[in-house]
């Protein structure tokens, strides 16, 4: 693959500065495309970017194979749809992959446009439900879809910088497993190499706006023909309009306009990258080794062996585990809120103006009311703007929304310990 984004100049540059203390440009004529670091005495080295590429590519000369000595190379995150071989005119050069997580991708280039991708990946039910939810978002709410690729003011990439990682905490709070893009010192890392490789068109933020607030926001790499999908979140007060499907559908949509070839969702496996992709394939890490040195091959063993049992682990589950048990440790689990239960009336009879208090759910007292108005909205196909709420003083834990067609009551159920 041309013009791979984690292989350019100002995506080492930045990783080297923030992840690299010791030299990151080590170079070999015959790994074209990669540069390397040494993290420990051993005769082993990394390639620089390490895991935080969504895929490696890189060629082999097979004209320089220059002198391997018991150097071992370990290059992470190489998709198997990158098709890469070792030519066997490098002499003792031996090639161990290792896989580590499957992938997923969308091969674009057979589609017309954005409805002949629906038609054939999914069935009319199916279409009509993923119509209808960015349909019922659109009409509930002031919705706006911005892709930042090539043009963004540095105080509109703050402000959006500011509101993704309060979705992510959000998300994953809510989640109660760690994530790793929120470590200050990867995050950081990625908030300075982003905005840079906006500029020059290797990289995008695609925005989902209700009004001026970011309710969805994806970060993007690009090659010549591939869109890289690195980190997507969106608001989960918004769930119930299935902002996760809206997002991807504009994306698939933007990706056919643009003429890319390939939408990849890259490492890792969920449910909807399996529902949407039409192309599985696995990630491996690469271990390159002089075959006829002992101590690069022992070597190379030792680390393909480790990558295995991570694999293993990875199968059983453990890391999720993990991941549960870094967030038990870090939050407590007796600070956590009870989920608020309601149920939605049909109003017996009319309020009269006395047993009514206006309520203004945007204070944090009665933040718990955002889902209730978002599933009102959302059942009912009303409007945000036209939504009145009000508490009923002659009822426990009753309110009552009021739309443009309809109206309810809704009762907060009791809390169940």
């Amino acid at each position: 693959m041309s013009d791979n984004p984690f292989t350019s100049e100002i995506f080492v540059s930045i990783w080297s500065a923030h992840f690299c203390s010791k030299r990151c440009d080590i170079k070999f004529n015959f790994i074209k495309n990669l540069s390397f670091y040494k993290p420990t005495i051993l005769p082993f080295l990394v390639n620089s970017g390490k895991n935080l590429s969504k895929g490696i590519s890189y060629s082999l000369d097979d004209t320089n194979g220059g002198n391997l000595g018991k150097h071992v190379f370990l290059i992470y995150d190489v998709p198997t749809y990158f098709k890469i071989n070792v030519p066997i005119q490098v002499e003792n050069l031996k090639l161990k992959g290792v896989k580590q997580y499957p992938g997923f991708l969308i091969e674009l280039s057979g589609f017309e446009d954005f409805n002949d991708y629906l038609v054939s990946t999914f069935r009319k039910s199916s279409r009509y439900k993923l119509k209808k939810y960015k349909k019922r978002l659109e009409h509930c709410f002031a919705i706006d879809y911005k892709m930042f690729y090539g043009s963004i003011s540095k105080i509109e990439y703050d402000f959006i910088f500011k509101y993704f990682r309060l979705l992510l905490e959000k998300r994953f709070s809510s989640k109660r497993i760690t994530n790793n893009n929120l470590n200050p010192k990867e995050w950081n890392f990625y908030y300075e190499v982003a905005y840079p490789m906006i500029k020059e068109k290797k990289a995008s933020l695609f925005v989902i706006y209700d009004g001026q607030k970011p309710i969805g926001i994806t970060l993007n790499y690009f090659s010549d023909n591939i869109v890289f999908d690195a980190i997507t979140v969106f608001d989960i007060d918004y769930s119930k309009f299935h902002l996760g499907s809206v997002t991807i559908m504009k994306l698939v949509e933007w990706c056919l306009e643009q003429k890319f070839e390939i939408l990849d969702f890259s490492k890792g496996y969920f449910d909807y990258k399996k529902r949407w992709s039409n192309k599985v394939y696995d990630f491996e890490y690469h271990i390159l080794y002089n075959s006829k040195s002992m101590w690069a091959r022992l070597i190379a063993l030792i680390v393909k062996k480790y990558f295995e049992t991570k694999q293993y682990l990875r199968e059983k589950r453990i890391n999720e585990k993990l991941h549960k048990l870094t967030f038990w440790m870090a939050k407590k689990p007796n600070h956590r809120k009870p989920k608020v239960e309601f149920e939605f009336l049909e109003i017996e009879k009319d309020h009269t103006k006395e047993e009514l208090v206006k309520v203004d759910w945007n204070t944090s007292e009665n933040h718990f009311l955002k889902t209730p108005v978002f599933d009102f909205l959302y059942l009912n196909n009303e409007t945000f703007e036209n939504l009145q709420m009000f508490r009923v003083i002659s009822k426990n834990s009753a309110y009552l929304f009021q739309g443009k067609n309809k109206s309810l009551e809704m009762r907060i159920k009791p809390f169940k310990s």
